[in-house]
């Protein structure tokens, strides 16, 4: 048998399965092959590598096992039924097991003067130790042997266990497949990696995973199957972004003219910090050499991505050519046309003939028809510069004449299908020669830049984006005071009002913002619909003017209630997460959030985010019930203790793990079996050293000895597309 065909069979050939049992595994756990019952990994064991003598026994300890004869066994009644008891003896005492669950099953089983081995939590009752439901099995020599080891505990489900699969059931099937294995689990790793790191084989490894022998070899073969999902994810993306570095053409913008200069000279609202300045370095030094930029632009919120990015266009434009910004919300994409409007000095489009000022327009689902035909024609025939816009930039009637630069706004709320889609909008070919000499043209995608304020933790983003290039904008600019945070009981809601009239006093603006619009009968958090309602009773009209903006709303009048406030007009509004993103008014200073345990950590600091955005000293209130998870008293504890954002995706990662954060659905990349990247940072990191290493000496891994790690990449490639050429 080869080891294709042995991992690959059918899990319903697999003795003491059959048809039914293979159904329900694979409908209940996806194991459907023998491969996929092999990677259904143990989530804890119980050490039961010691037999105990019965008079050590006592009520203090969690589980004991240990042997004994059965000296009697009798079925009784119980105060709402029957029970079954049964006298077991060794040569120091004895002690009771008691059943009040399974007793038809169980009593037939207890014959006298039989060795059983017993594992169970001893119990105290009416002064005698007794063990309550033990699990109970004839002292075979064999079950003695299993009996010995460090036994595995496995996920498992309830349409299972009516099939007798509950854990203990799915650990005899994977003693029966590990015996079967017999040199039929491929090795992965090339002798060198294995000798010079200390791993285990990896047939070895499955054996001790599911029958380990002791506690170290449990530890090598964890290390060697995490070192396996680890290693190859990061051999992936590096190879994926060597090929594209190596392979892919890309525009050669080698100038900085007019455009850039006359912002920087005359428009830049601010120095540049000096983390902007190294930011805008490496994006100048990708776009210019003369391969395709494919960078993430991290930086907290406020910490001036918006301006990089830019200036960042404003070079594309330098070399003819044009650039796009796509954002997810109409929202936010407002707000950029806004604010770039703003930056490079002109209050509407076109502007007048002649003027050195770059043609921006603004793209959404609520642009007219007239103005939508217009756009397109200025955007064909290349005298738009920069389009700004939400997915209707991905629509086929949007062609560009030769898009250089496309910029994504807060990518992940983006689908891979979606990003490609605007990738391919460049219609840039380049002249070249074929094989024969002959004159060809190559089409050559733009450079991309991916944007996000959701900080991502180091290792997150090695995971997530390790095929890109990573650029950190860590510094605030001048003038930027953190955001003073601090957490509340609801008890304190008639102070809390107190402040938010003070604020107003003195001319501020306040966000309060509500995890839900209506009561909900599944969850007991304060709503946006009654807390409206008490806020207009404590501000009513017209000393105060309330707005009011939720995802409910029709487009026009959230924009009109967004307008409002960021006119000045209103002095609170109260909304729900639609304005995590996209809503800049230096003028508020306050955000209050309700029920504040029911948001992420990512969430709160992006709420937080939407108040110090101007010279005054802001604050940021979460409310709380007394009563709330450890989990969620971490939350509070880390918003108000540190404004870092980074810290603070560091502490989310701990708290949600990877596929929480990332959306792995959309991914397609975090589904590991086994390793954990928040837990195991260290060896993400040194695996992708290793990785780094082998792609130096062997960068299409066609030596001898590499042989094993190509067909394993191949395998994955083939199981998992990967989308990393579209960022």
């Amino acid at each position: 048998m080869t080891f294709d065909s042995f991992l690959s069979t059918e899990i319903k050939f697999l003795k003491g399965v059959g048809p039914e049992r293979a159904n329900a595994l694979s409908n209940e756990l996806n194991i459907r092959t023998f491969s996929d019952l092999l990677n259904h990994f143990p989530f804890r064991y119980v050490d039961r590598t010691r037999f105990y003598k019965i008079k050590e026994i006592n009520t203090d300890m969690p589980f004991v096992q240990f042997k004994g004869k059965i000296v009697n066994a009798e079925v009784m009644r119980a105060n709402k039924g029957k029970c079954l008891t049964a006298k077991v003896s060794d040569e120091t005492g004895s002690v009771e097991l008691i059943w009040f669950k399974g007793i038809n099953w169980v009593a037939p089983k207890l014959k006298p003067n039989t060795e059983f081995i017993i594992f169970g939590k001893p119990t105290d009752f009416n002064g005698k130790t007794n063990i309550a439901h033990p699990e109970i099995e004839i002292a075979s020599e064999e079950n003695i042997l299993i009996a010995k080891k460090l036994q595995p505990v496995y996920n498992t489900g309830e349409k299972l266990k009516s099939r007798w699969l509950d854990s203990k059931g799915i650990w005899k099937l994977q003693r029966t497949l590990v015996a079967q294995i017999n040199k039929n689990i491929p090795e992965t790793l090339s002798q060198e990696i294995l000798k010079k790191h200390n791993l285990i084989s990896r047939e070895e490894a499955y054996k001790q995973i599911h029958l380990p022998d002791n506690h170290e070899m449990l530890k090598q073969a964890t290390l060697r199957l995490k070192f396996d999902e680890l290693f190859f994810l990061q051999l992936r993306l590096l190879q994926v972004k060597g090929i594209r570095k190596k392979t892919y053409s890309g525009l050669v913008f080698d100038k900085v003219g007019s455009y850039f200069n006359d912002f920087y000279n005359h428009h830049l609202p601010f120095p540049l910090t000096g983390a902007q300045k190294r930011v805008l370095k490496e994006i100048r030094q990708d776009m210019g050499t003369g391969k395709q930029m494919n960078r993430l632009l991290q930086g907290d919120v406020g910490s001036g991505k918006t301006i990089v990015a830019l200036m960042s266009m404003l070079i594309a434009l330098d070399n003819g050519f044009q650039a796009c910004i796509m954002a997810p919300t109409e929202i936010l994409a407002n707000q950029h046309y806004k604010n770039l409007s703003k930056l490079l000095g002109f209050p509407h489009l076109p502007p007048s003939e002649g003027a050195k000022i770059p043609l921006v327009a603004l793209l959404t689902g609520s642009t007219k028809k007239n103005e939508r035909e217009k756009i397109h024609s200025l955007l064909h025939n290349g005298k738009l510069n920069i389009l700004i816009g939400t997915h209707a930039l991905i629509e086929e009637e949007v062609q560009f004449k030769n898009l250089g630069l496309v910029v994504i706004d807060e990518q992940h709320k983006f689908g891979v299908a979606q990003r490609s889609k605007l990738w391919k909008k460049s219609q840039v070919s380049l002249g070249g020669e074929d094989l024969e000499g002959a004159s060809v043209k190559v089409f050559v995608p733009p450079h991309v830049l991916v944007m996000t304020a959701t900080p991502i933790p180091r290792t997150l983003a090695m995971t997530l984006y390790g095929d890109l290039d990573v650029s950190v904008i860590d510094e605030l600019p001048p003038g930027r005071t953190p955001v003073k945070t601090v957490h509340r009981y609801y008890a304190k809601h008639p102070q809390v009002f107190q402040f938010i009239k003070e604020q107003i006093q003195k001319g501020r603006q306040v966000y309060i913002v509500y995890p839900i619009i209506e009561e909900s009968k599944f969850m007991d958090y304060k709503n946006l619909e009654e807390g409206f309602e008490l806020i207009k009773k404590n501000f009513p009209p017209p000393e105060f003017s309330l707005g009011m903006v939720h995802g409910r709303l029709k487009p026009k009048l959230k924009e009109e209630q967004m307008k409002q406030f960021a006119e000045g007009k209103t002095n609170i509004l109260v909304a729900t997460t639609v304005i995590e993103v996209g809503v800049d008014v230096p003028n508020a200073t306050l955000m209050v959030i309700e029920s504040a345990e029911r948001f992420g950590l990512s969430q709160l600091h992006q709420l937080r985010g939407r108040v110090g955005r101007g010279a005054e000293e802001s604050f940021c209130i979460l409310m709380t019930d007394y009563k709330i998870s450890g989990d969620a008293c971490t939350r509070m504890e880390t918003m108000v203790r540190t404004t870092d954002g980074f810290e603070i995706a560091e502490t989310d990662l701990r708290l949600r793990g990877p596929g929480d954060m990332s959306g792995t659905q959309q991914s397609g990349i975090l589904d590991f079996k086994i390793a954990d990247i928040s837990k195991d940072a260290q060896l993400l990191q040194y695996t992708r050293g290793i990785a780094e290493e082998l792609l130096k000496t062997d960068s299409e891994l066609i030596n001898p000895e590499n042989v094993p790690i190509l067909s394993e990449l191949n395998r994955i490639k083939k199981a998992k597309p990967y989308w990393g050429r579209i960022s």
